[in-house]
């Protein structure tokens, strides 16, 4: 039967259409002819049909024009396609950030002191402190993505960086500051091995690599921190990751766990030396070198170990002004450890160097010894009625100068920390800590050191 349709349809063009006064007798005499035409050829079909070997005469079938059979319309279709749409730059390009906002409350010991007497007060966190409240600790705002197969950049100013001596000594808040601004260029396809150019962080140090997004205890200790305060520097620096290890972190990174991000297995670079933000002061390069190892030890627990170095020649602010003009040794090594929670874990870092230190004996900067470092312990639930949670316990101490301060005085820490933070979302962490402190405050003019208990928590909004 589906043979008789493209010929119905040919005969049908064969037929004079009807005019405008046609009558009903010559309508109908168009209507016997086009019956007529359909019999004849389903009579030819019957007898195709009926006919039992290949020399059975058939009977004729009429020659009827058949139109061309259309294209499929998946042809039709594919031809019509448009060309795959090319890829936008700004698709290449991610925005996050995250917030700290915290909360200190020195509960009993040295709020107050007077003058030339230690205060309790932390290099780490202005909040602590008399007569302090709710504060910003970071705004962080992250530009990053990739300007080609080969090269990515990245750029993280923060909001949250305060001013002094804006009127009569007043400190004031909420300026921006630069962190981060910088690009890798990948030597190699599967992007082992980088290059990053411009100001990002020292290779020194595992708790100094890892972001303070991640990081359990709100503020990194004051022995390893001392060696990079605030981490970064202008430079230029070569990372390389093993496949081996990139597909451990790899895991550990899906399973949850607080990495220090990774910036390389192993690490070699160069800076300016003088610290972030700052300009350079003389001729010499900070040279540092970082490497670090995953082992698989059994039961889906990883052990990381290594150790980082760095010499330097460093020229600290002092009290009558602007920078010292005489350079100062400044050159450490450090080893760390860390057991990822599974759900117990951890941590341990110490460093051992010389750098500059006041010396209130000759009232100048000189080169001495420094040591120092921390142990932490943490525990990790995964899954409970508040979403996951992180106790843990920390202790630390550092005997060596801080030349991020003016005339890079010495500090004395001795310090016990107990916290826990929460995770009742991933956009939101909120960390409850209990610190009892024994420091010397970053003065050289105020002597001793200052005891206290100090109660502290931090909200952070993930974005």
């Amino acid at each position: 039967m589906k043979q008789l349709f493209p010929a119905i349809l040919a005969t049908s063009f064969l037929v004079a259409p009807p005019a405008a006064g046609q009558t009903v007798q010559e309508l109908q005499r168009q209507i016997d002819e086009l019956k007529a035409v359909i019999a004849e050829m389903k009579a030819a079909q019957a007898a195709n049909a009926a006919a039992t070997t290949p020399s059975a005469p058939a009977a004729p079938v009429p020659q009827v024009a058949v139109a061309p059979k259309p294209a499929p319309p998946s042809t039709q279709l594919a031809a019509a396609s448009p060309p795959a749409k090319r890829e936008k730059w700004y698709d290449r390009i991610r925005l996050r950030g995250y917030t700290q906002l915290r909360l200190n409350e020195i509960i009993s010991g040295d709020r107050t002191a007077p003058a030339g007497i230690a205060r309790l007060r932390s290099v780490h966190d202005s909040g602590i402190g008399d007569d302090t409240g709710f504060t910003f600790r970071r705004i962080r705002l992250i530009l990053q993505g990739d300007l080609g197969e080969r090269v990515s950049f990245y750029l993280q100013p923060d909001f949250a960086t305060a001013v002094t001596s804006q009127s009569v000594g007043e400190r004031r808040e909420g300026f921006l500051q630069l962190r981060d601004a910088y690009f890798d260029a990948f030597l190699d396809p599967d992007k082992r091995f980088r290059l990053r150019f411009g100001q990002s962080k020292v290779p020194f140090g595992w708790e100094n690599m890892q972001s303070s997004s991640n990081r359990i205890p709100l503020d990194r200790s004051d022995a390893i921190n001392s060696g990079v305060p605030s981490e970064r520097d202008i430079g230029v620096v070569a990372y390389y990751t093993p496949t081996h290890v990139d597909d451990i972190w790899e895991r550990l990174t899906e399973d949850g766990q607080k990495l220090f991000g990774n910036y390389g297995a192993f690490g070699v670079g160069v800076y300016n030396g003088q610290g972030i933000n700052r300009e350079e002061a003389n001729d010499a390069v900070m040279a540092v070198a970082l490497a670090t190892w995953p082992f698989e030890i059994g039961g889906g627990r990883v052990l990381e170990v290594g150790g980082s170095a760095y010499t330097n020649r460093v020229q600290p602010e002092v009290r009558t002004g602007g920078v010292g003009a005489e350079p100062f040794t400044d050159e450490r090594i450090g080893l760390h450890a860390i057991l990822y929670p599974a759900p117990l874990g951890f941590q341990a870092e110490w460093n051992w160097g010389r750098g500059p230190e006041y010396d209130r004996t000759l009232r100048a900067i000189t080169t001495k010894p420094l040591h120092g470092g921390y142990v932490q312990a943490m525990a990790r639930v995964k899954a409970s009625p508040v979403g996951p949670f992180m106790p843990y316990a920390r202790w630390q101490t550092y005997r060596g100068g801080w030349k991020a301060a003016v005339n890079a005085p010495r500090l004395e820490t001795d310090e016990i920390e107990l916290g826990i933070e929460f995770q009742p979302v991933p956009a939101l962490e909120w960390t409850i800590a209990y610190a009892r402190m024994d420091r010397a405050e970053a003065d050289e003019r105020r002597m001793g050191r200052a005891e206290g208990d100090v109660f502290r928590t931090q909200l952070q909004l993930n974005y």
